[in-house]
C-alpha cells in the first residue's frame, strides 16, 4: 500500500542514490579507483571485458540482490531493487549524456575524497531508509542485521575483496590508493550515519511545567516524561522534565526556555540512536 511515508523514503532513497552515482562515476571511474563496492569492482571487470559500467553493475546487483532478500528480507529487498534500478539508470544516462572522458581534477588523493565524500552522503540516505545500493552494501547490511557490525566496518568487511582485486589490475599506487579510499569510505560513512541519528536528550528543571509541556507539546510535537523532585538545599519542590529532540528542535525550545522561565536549569546530552515513536523504528 502505498502511502505519504512510502513517497518520503522512496524520494529519499532515490536522492542518495544519485548523488552515489555522482560521486563514483565523476570522481572514481576516471582515475580507476575501485574503493570499494560493486561499482568498484565493475570498474575492475570493465578492464577486462568490453561491457559497459552500468551493465556490469547491473548483473552483479542482480546476483547480490538474491541474496538480500533471502537474508534481510522483502521490504529491505524492495526498496534496495529501486535503488539498484536507479543506480544503474543514472550511471547509463551519465555514461550517454555527460560522459566522464578525463578525472575532474589533476589530483588522484582530490579525486579519491570527493568522490568517497559525495558516496557516503549518498549512502548515509539510502541506508536511513532501510535500503542499499546495492552490491557489498547488502552484504554489510547482512553483517549488521547477524553480527550487529556497523555499516561502516561492515563496508570494510565486505570491500576487501574489490580492493586486492584493483591492486593486482592497476599496479601498486592505484592500488593503495582505492585501499586508503576502502579504509576511508568506513569512516565517513559512519560519520554521515551517525549524524543523522544524533539526537539531543533534554532534562529540564523547572517551576513552570505546564508552560514548557504545552510548548513542547503544541509548537515542537515531542512527547515528555515528568517527574518530581525536591532542591537538597533549597527543599524547594520542582518538575523535572524530560524530552528527546532534533537538533534543530532543541535551538527552538533552548530559546524559547529564556522566555518561559528565566531560573530553568537544564542538562542536554548527546544521543547517538532513538528507537520509538516519532523516531526510528524497531
Amino acid at each position: 500500500m502505498i502511502n505519504k511515508q512510502n513517497i518520503k523514503e522512496y524520494f529519499l532513497v532515490a536522492i542518495g542514490t544519485f548523488i552515489v552515482a555522482l560521486g563514483v562515476y565523476y570522481f572514481l571511474v576516471p582515475e580507476n579507483l575501485a574503493a570499494g563496492g560493486v561499482s568498484g569492482l565493475a570498474i575492475v571487470i570493465n578492464n577486462y571485458l568490453p561491457l559497459s559500467i552500468s551493465v556490469i553493475n547491473s548483473v552483479l546487483n542482480i546476483l547480490l540482490l538474491i541474496v538480500g532478500f533471502i537474508f534481510i528480507g522483502s521490504e529491505f529487498g524492495g526498496k534496495t531493487i529501486f535503488s539498484v534500478v536507479f543506480f544503474s539508470l543514472s550511471m547509463f544516462l551519465m555514461e550517454s549524456k555527460y560522459p566522464a572522458t578525463m578525472p575532474v581534477t589533476d589530483e588522484i588523493l582530490l579525486n579519491l575524497i570527493c568522490g568517497i565524500v559525495i558516496s557516503a552522503i549518498g549512502l548515509s540516505l539510502v541506508f536511513n531508509q532501510n535500503a542499499s545500493t546495492g552490491g557489498t552494501d547488502i552484504i554489510a547490511k547482512i553483517f549488521n542485521k547477524y553480527f550487529n557490525l556497523d555499516m561502516g566496518t561492515g563496508l570494510m568487511a565486505a570491500d576487501v575483496v574489490v580492493v586486492v582485486s584493483a591492486l593486482f589490475t592497476y599496479g601498486l599506487k592505484t592500488g593503495i590508493v582505492g585501499a586508503f579510499g576502502w579504509f576511508l569510505n568506513g569512516i565517513v560513512v559512519n560519520y554521515f550515519i551517525d549524524g543523522f541519528n544524533v539526537k539531543r536528550e533534554v532534562v529540564i528543571i523547572t517551576t513552570k511545567p505546564k508552560e514548557i509541556k504545552d510548548f513542547i507539546f503544541s509548537s515542537i510535537e515531542r512527547g515528555v516524561t515528568v517527574y518530581k523532585a525536591e532542591g537538597g538545599y533549597t527543599k524547594e519542590k520542582k518538575d523535572v522534565i524530560v524530552t528527546t529532540v532534533s537538533k534543530g528542535e532543541y535551538f527552538l525550545l533552548k530559546k524559547e526556555l529564556k522566555n518561559l522561565d528565566p531560573n530553568v536549569f537544564v542538562i542536554v546530552r548527546t544521543v547517538q540512536e532513538v528507537i520509538g515513536s516519532g523516531f526510528q523504528k524497531l
